[in-house]
């Protein structure tokens, strides 16, 4: 079963940092992914631009607007994803709890599904 790891941070955590210490996440990630590929369970992952670089398109009661930046108003953004095959919740959840971001972040395990012609 295919799992998406939805990671959430809050760049604040980052500010206080040295570039060398948001440089170690940086490769902790890299060599995460790696770790993930080598097991197979790596489909997919990409890291998100910043809420600033987003735009939130909208048509909720009549002509479609767009406004800058993410649609909720939180600390926490979405920067980034990874797509993984896993057997079950418990394996999913197992491979998200070792990604380096969970200790400054939160990563959001949550399995795929299909949507289908009715």
């Amino acid at each position: 079963m295919q799992y998406m790891f939805l990671i959430y941070l809050d760049e604040a955590k980052f500010a206080d940092m040295t570039q060398a210490e948001r440089d170690a996440f940086g490769n902790g990630m890299l060599d995460y992914d790696e770790v993930l590929k080598a097991s197979g369970h790596f489909i997919l992952g990409e890291p998100l631009k910043p809420p600033a670089e987003a735009i939130t398109l909208r048509a909720w009661e009549g002509p479609l607007t767009l406004t800058d930046g993410p649609f909720m108003e939180t600390k926490e953004h979405l920067s980034g994803f990874i797509l993984v095959e896993a057997r079950d919740l418990n394996e999913a959840i197992a491979l998200a709890a070792r990604m380096p971001l969970v200790t400054v972040g939160s990563i959001e395990v949550r399995p795929l599904g299909v949507l289908e012609r009715v």
